[in-house]
């Protein structure tokens, strides 16, 4: 049975998919800059009583290594977030068929499914405001 809260992790489920995938596009862009050749310069002091300075140029492989690794992990990450947002989905989906009222419907249709915001329902469906849509949702919930 789907319930509010079931909704509500359904919402959760797909922002934090969104989180995960711009996680992931930050590390490939960092990667591909350290894989273009961004080199990282440092200086060390050495030779004749350490005197002497030295400019080192190089890739910071530690630190591509470890977003790498981070990588694959996120990308892991994601699978199971999305696999399991598929799963959900597909509850919320057999939930909102199961609904009579074509209105509430639609309602539960736009808010959860569409990620639409109270407000935005009460535009679409019309002659109805923020208020009235929600609390209208919630009375329904609490009867089922």
């Amino acid at each position: 049975m789907v319930t509010k809260e079931v909704l509500s992790q359904y919402s959760d489920l797909q922002e934090e998919v969104k989180e995960v995938r711009l996680k992931i596009e930050r590390l490939e862009r960092d990667i591909g800059k350290i894989e273009a050749g961004e080199m990282v310069i440092d200086s060390v002091s050495g030779g004749d009583g350490g005197k002497q300075h030295f400019k080192i140029e190089g890739i910071p492989f530690p630190e591509y290594s470890r977003k790498k690794t981070l990588l694959y992990a996120r990308k892991a990450t994601l699978q199971l977030l999305e696999d399991d947002l598929l799963e959900k989905t597909n509850e919320v989906e057999e939930f909102i068929a199961s609904v009579d009222d074509s209105r509430m419907r639609r309602i539960i249709n736009l808010r959860f499914l569409e990620n639409k915001t109270w407000i935005q329902i009460a535009h679409i469906i019309g002659g109805n405001t923020e208020s009235s849509v929600k609390m209208a949702f919630q009375r329904f919930i609490e009867k089922k």
